[in-house]
């Protein structure tokens, strides 16, 4: 058994995170993996959980968020990939 570092429950199922740093983390769920590990909007502040928009070496959740900030280049983004259905 093994204890998750972000909520401390001692959970006989936890499982470990290796990230490219070379950093192991320890997590009894997936929230607690995503609440320490998914980075955060920095327009609205939710955890970016999906694929999310880097502009300018910053993340946002979406490309509307990233329109949103003082980001030059996110004027182009679209959250959409290729031609719209309608």
């Amino acid at each position: 058994m093994a204890t998750c570092e972000v909520c401390g429950n001692d959970y006989w199922m936890s499982f470990e995170v290796h990230t490219t740093g070379g950093g192991v983390h320890t997590f009894d769920s997936f929230e607690c993996a995503a609440q320490r590990l998914a980075p955060v909007c920095e327009h609205c502040g939710c955890r970016i959980l999906g694929h999310g928009v880097e502009a300018s070496g910053r993340f946002f959740c979406c490309a509307h968020c990233a329109r949103r900030s003082d980001v030059a280049v996110a004027q182009d983004l679209r959250d959409t990939v290729g031609t719209h259905p309608g």
